[in-house]
C-alpha cells in the first residue's frame, strides 16, 4: 500500500543529474591537473559551480513554464504567457482589451 509521493521521481532525477555533474566536474579537474601538473585549481571554481547550478535551474524553470503553458492552452479557452512574477507564477493570463462601445 506504500505509494510514492508525487515529487519523489523529480527528486531522484535531480539527485542523478547532480551526481553526474559532480562526476563530470571531477573528471575535468583531473584532466586539468594532468595537463598542467604545476597548475593549481582556479579561484573562480565556486563561481563556475554556481553558474552551472543557475543554468540548470533556469532550464528546469523554462521546462516547467513550457509544460504549464501547454497545459493551460490545452485545458482553457484563455490566453497565457510566460512571465516572471513577483508571486512565483510560471504563467500569467492575458486578458484582451475590449473597445468601448
Amino acid at each position: 500500500m506504500a505509494s510514492n509521493p508525487p515529487g519523489q521521481g523529480f527528486q531522484k532525477n535531480r539527485v542523478a543529474i547532480l551526481a553526474e555533474l559532480d562526476k563530470e566536474k571531477r573528471r575535468l579537474i583531473q584532466n586539468q591537473t594532468m595537463n598542467n601538473p604545476g597548475a593549481s585549481i582556479p579561484l573562480s571554481r565556486p563561481a563556475l559551480n554556481k553558474d552551472f547550478r543557475d543554468h540548470a535551474e533556469q532550464q528546469h524553470i523554462a521546462a516547467q513554464q513550457k509544460a504549464a503553458l501547454q497545459h493551460a492552452h490545452a485545458h482553457s479557452s484563455g490566453f497565457f504567457i510566460t512571465q516572471d512574477s513577483s508571486f512565483g507564477n510560471l504563467i500569467l493570463p492575458v486578458l484582451p482589451r475590449l473597445e468601448p462601445e
